[in-house]
């Protein structure tokens, strides 16, 4: 008589906890795949970065935690903001929150100046909204609100400087445009002396706030020569701040409130 020996089956050995049943109305669990190589893998790990998930948690924050970031760019104590004030993680909300509501109040407080303008002028002609200026407010704040600190952390991580995350660049500068909200507000007066020094504090402010948090990472590079780039810096500021200036702040009624204006301008339009 022969004899065959068969093995146990661990699966019936364990129990009712070895079964297993699948819901085919959707289950949020990884199912497991077999690789090439023989070894289980799962198709739920770390989204790449072409997918949804994978930005969800930088966009995961509350109305008070931006809301505070924002108007801590407005104190002269902000010089540690990466450290002290994007903890535990810098977030993309806020500061795409900051630029898209300064393009529209740009738009807005330049389309509002106009009218005001041609009221107090008197003038007879119906005031023409220039819709061009709000594409000039797209392309000029997304590039620069955007586009620079990308290139910025692209040229650092080019020359090994690696102490910042894309995500805190982009934080830095979105958060840093925040005092020109109210200052495109205000400059709605039509009084161009008032006009300047709103431009101008609001320029001393924010490129006080982007130095003061982007030098420490150009100093931290051994070569001395990448400190220079703080240059480049504030050359972009300052000529972001006087086309916010020129395009969206110059409406003028034709009798002029106060000193005239240094630049030369159309007395019922812009230059």
């Amino acid at each position: 008589m022969a004899y065959v020996s068969v093995e146990s089956d661990d699966r019936f050995e364990e129990g009712q906890e070895g079964l297993q049943f699948k819901s085919f109305l959707g289950d949020q669990s990884a199912p497991v795949q077999q690789n090439g190589r023989g070894s289980q893998a799962t198709s739920g790990g770390p989204a790449g970065f072409w997918a949804v998930e994978y930005y969800q948690p930088f966009f995961d924050v509350d109305t008070k935690t931006v809301l505070k970031r924002c108007y801590t760019t407005l104190l002269p104590t902000s010089s540690s903001y990466l450290s002290t004030h994007l903890t535990p993680a810098a977030d993309l909300y806020g500061p795409f929150w900051t630029l898209t509501t300064l393009i529209f109040t740009l738009f807005l407080s330049s389309s509002l100046a106009s009218s005001i303008s041609a009221y107090l002028s008197d003038s007879n002609e119906p005031v023409d909204y220039n819709f061009g200026l709000l594409s000039i407010a797209v392309s000029l704040v997304y590039a620069y609100g955007l586009a620079v600190p990308v290139l910025l952390w692209l040229a650092l991580r080019y020359l090994g400087v690696g102490e910042w995350s894309v995500v805190e660049a982009i934080a830095v500068w979105g958060y840093g445009q925040f005092v020109w909200i109210p200052v495109s507000i205000l400059c709605v007066v039509p009084i161009p002396i008032v006009r300047w020094v709103l431009v101008g504090a609001a320029f001393g402010l924010s490129g006080y706030f982007l130095v003061a948090n982007v030098y420490p990472i150009l100093a931290s590079a051994e070569a001395k020569a990448v400190r220079l780039v703080v240059i480049i810096v504030a050359g972009l500021h300052a000529g972001l701040a006087l086309s916010f200036k020129v395009l969206f702040f110059s409406y003028y009624i034709v009798r002029e409130i106060g000193p005239a204006d240094p630049l030369p301008t159309d007395p019922v339009g812009r230059l």
